[in-house]
């Protein structure tokens, strides 16, 4: 359990006894926001994707990741952002772990060609399981687009359709992913909108393009680590 710390509203003065969250690493250490001691919290006016995360280390595995930054409900309404000391190290893991159960060497990808959007969901797949990811089914939490998959340790999103994945769609997944202490990795069949490449690079998500031969191509940095990593 993290450490209690005083948190007192500035709008009513009314202090609260506060323990941040703890949440698990993918490592399965638990991780908890350090509370800056002596620090007035913000009252939350607006929302940003900045604001709301911060950058921390696991002191177990070493691992950099993104975690909520810790909030509070005060009895007057106010809703409270915690200040924490954050780290400064970059929020992309240095590799993709790959699962495992992942075969080496591994045989030749066979591709199902795509002709509806059943098939690039197949092809997805069969894609994941040829990377090591064994039982793959359908996600238990369905996307705000697409088709959600899931497997031991990995979470991935499908998108069959003509629009390019979007910025939000990419945040979506990773967040997703970060909740289940797992890896993931986004499908597409019309490709990215030019923010989502940007923000799947800074959070070290790995996209693929299908193209209609039913072959996942990689189309940035993680996705390439991904593939040459399970080879």
């Amino acid at each position: 359990m993290a450490e209690r710390v005083h948190v007192r509203c500035p709008a009513c003065r009314r202090e609260h006894l506060f323990a941040p969250p703890v949440l698990p690493c993918a490592c399965g250490a638990p991780v908890a926001p350090p509370v800056v001691r002596g620090a007035d919290p913000e009252p939350v006016s607006e929302r940003t994707w900045a604001d709301d995360w911060v950058t921390l280390r696991c002191p177990v595995c070493g691992r950099h990741d993104r975690w909520p930054r810790p909030e509070l409900g005060c009895d007057c309404g106010t809703l409270l952002r915690v200040p924490v000391q954050g780290d400064p190290a970059p929020v992309a893991p240095a590799h993709i772990p790959l699962p495992r159960t992942a075969p080496a060497p591994r045989a030749a990808f066979q591709p199902v060609a795509i002709r509806t959007a059943r098939d690039a969901v197949t092809a997805a797949a069969l894609y994941l399981r040829w990377l090591g990811y064994g039982d793959v089914r359908r996600a238990d939490q369905r996307p705000p687009s697409g088709v959600g998959l899931a497997a031991r340790g990995v979470v991935a999103q499908v998108e069959p359709s003509v629009r390019p994945a979007t910025l939000r769609d990419v945040e979506c997944l990773w967040l997703q992913a970060m909740t289940e202490s797992a890896a993931c990795v986004y499908f597409s069949l019309a490709g990215y909108a030019d923010a989502a490449r940007s923000r799947a690079d800074e959070l070290g998500v790995p996209l693929f393009v299908l193209d209609l031969a039913g072959v996942p191509q990689p189309v940035n940095s993680p996705a390439d680590e991904l593939l040459a990593g399970g080879a």
